[in-house]
């Protein structure tokens, strides 16, 4: 599904250069000033550490921006994965937020790859979206995409 929105997360490794799953889609759809803005970021402030988020221009991507975030590997829960997956939602909504975002589009942080169990990971991007949208004006509208019907059950 191709959303028209303010910014689309993407669930980036920490390299920012792309990579397999959503980041390498959304890398391949919104073309290379993405990946040219990906690598200014880099060269200022090196890898995303996981949990921190940074933005760019959304490209050929139905987005005005990306929003990458770094989201952690599962570990079992015993390297402060919860904290750092919480830190992936918080800091895409705060950059939502500064730059008057009206909408916003997240996948399922880390739970691809990463491994990251898909429950635990719903009941924690629900919690931090509904805690923002409580507090904040911006963005006023978030969208969870997600791939199947389990996982839509899990945020539903």
């Amino acid at each position: 599904m191709r959303q028209h929105v303010s910014a689309i997360v993407n669930a980036a490794n920490s390299s920012l250069l792309g990579g397999g799953g959503v980041d390498g889609a959304i890398h391949r759809a919104g073309g290379p000033k993405i990946l040219a803005e990906c690598q200014k970021i880099r060269a200022q402030q090196g890898d995303c550490r996981t949990g921190e988020a940074v933005i760019t221009i959304g490209g050929q991507l139905p987005a005005v921006h990306v929003i990458h975030t770094v989201g952690p590997v599962w570990n079992g829960g015993h390297k402060d994965e919860p904290e750092l997956l919480a830190n992936c939602y918080r800091n895409s909504l705060r950059l939502a937020e500064e730059h008057k975002l009206e909408s916003i589009v997240f996948p399922s942080i880390s739970t691809g790859i990463y491994s990251y169990p898909k429950e635990e990971a719903a009941v924690i991007a629900v919690r931090e979206v509904q805690q923002w949208l409580t507090a904040h004006a911006f963005p006023q509208k978030v969208v969870f995409v997600v791939f199947n019907d389990e996982n839509r059950q899990l945020y539903e």
